[in-house]
């Protein structure tokens, strides 16, 4: 009856993590990550007490923490709001730099690292939003290799920045052996960084498809509304005594109609049915929803909702029952029950129990085909704000004393 959720539920939520959380990732996982090897770059270079003293360093942090909070606010980005929020950081360290260092900015190479770093990291991400999961392995890795790139760029860089005497071609600085070193263990340490980011991802992917669909399925059986309580709250299923509107509803003269009917005339009707009675009481916060051949089983939270469910409902499934010829008879109790988790260790089930169940349906039982009888518990906890005829008196299975009930006027 319910496909997966169509709007952001609980665990979805979940998954996605809070803002900060997102925030901290998206800082330190991605775009703090050349801003931090710049810092150490400039710290060194110039010392403690020039670098603290100038405002290059408070300059790459805003930076930083701009593209950071752009990216991490971003809905559901297209491949070029991806790409254009990476050059976030760049933008905004080059404008307030150049203002304060003038043409003199542009002379510094690794001032263009900033910019080519955030294109590549950039386009990257653009490349597998774009492609969806088809580019995926390949933008991951790629993206993590560019990134350990950073420190084999930077340290080339601060070698021809500390000793520009002994600086030459890039052929030139690879004849070290230890230049080669740092370089091919930057390149195998970001491909191992990228198949493992690659596999953590296929995993969380994994994870987050089966918690879906077993969310789906607790929707069947506890609910929506239950079921986000219970994720936050577990005392939610604990068991409880609350007064709740108790609703039972059948099919009358279904067996009948059945007979000369195919399974699957009769299936389809029923789901209709279903569909029907759920998206009714979706509309009132219902407690417990349950569903058995033609019968419909409703828990809702207090006799008003109750009142208001069971009118509704006489309502949509008398226009959806009518053109097969047959109407549904709704019985409406209310009073005090015993709620929450039942069974034993293997299986347990939510659900409700106690005279009002009971009584309920007793009811139902005695309401003709598109009516509605209420309890008269349920009429003295509304006053006069029931709607109700004459009442009758109910010689019921399981009760000493009649029961008292009243059919429910239309609005």
């Amino acid at each position: 009856m319910s496909a997966l959720p169509k709007t952001p539920s609980g665990l979805e939520r979940r998954f996605a993590g809070s803002f900060a959380s997102r925030y901290a990732i998206e800082l330190f996982a991605n775009t703090g990550q050349f801003p931090i090897v710049n810092i150490l770059f400039e710290l060194l270079l110039e010392g403690p007490a020039k670098y603290f003293a100038a405002p290059d360093l408070y300059t790459i942090i805003a930076a930083a923490a701009l593209q950071a909070w752009v990216l991490t606010s971003l809905v559901k980005p297209s491949g070029w709001l991806l790409f254009f929020g990476n050059l976030v950081g760049p933008a905004f360290y080059t404008l307030l730099e150049a203002g304060i260092e003038g043409w003199a900015f542009f002379d510094a190479p690794h001032h263009w690292a900033y910019w080519g770093f955030a294109l590549m990291v950039g386009a990257l991400q653009a490349y597998r939003q774009g492609g969806g999961r088809r580019f995926e392995a390949q933008a991951i890795v790629a993206g993590e290799l560019v990134r350990a790139c950073i420190f084999a760029v930077m340290y080339a860089l601060f070698e021809r920045a500390d000793n520009p005497a002994a600086s030459g071609s890039i052929g030139t600085f690879l004849d070290a052996p230890s230049h080669q070193f740092v370089l091919y263990a930057t390149v195998f340490l970001g491909l191992a960084l990228g198949y493992a980011k690659l596999t953590g991802a296929r995993d969380l992917d994994l994870l987050k498809s089966t918690a879906l669909q077993l969310q789906v399925y607790s929707e069947w059986l506890l609910g929506k509304r239950l079921l986000a309580q219970s994720m936050t709250d577990p005392d939610a299923l604990a068991l409880k005594r609350p007064e709740r509107a108790v609703l039972f509803m059948d099919v009358r003269g279904f067996t009948t109609w059945s007979e000369s009917r195919s399974p699957e005339q009769v299936l389809n009707m029923l789901n209709g049915y279903y569909r029907v009675a759920e998206q009714v009481l979706d509309r009132y916060a219902v407690v417990k929803f349950k569903l058995s051949a033609d019968e419909v089983m409703a828990v809702l939270p207090n006799a008003a909702v109750g009142l208001q469910a069971a009118d509704a409902m006489r309502l949509a499934t008398g226009a959806y029952l009518a053109p097969f010829g047959i109407a549904a008879g709704i019985g409406l109790h209310f009073g005090q029950v015993i709620e929450g988790v039942f069974g034993a260790e293997a299986v347990r089930f939510y659900d409700v129990l106690g005279d009002v169940v009971n009584t309920a349906k007793r009811i139902e039982g005695a309401a003709a085909g598109g009516e509605v009888l209420v309890s008269d518990a349920l009429v003295r906890a509304l006053g006069q704000d029931a709607r109700v005829g004459a009442a009758r008196e109910l010689v019921v299975k399981g009760k000493s004393a009649p029961v008292r009930v009243y059919p429910l006027l239309a609005a």
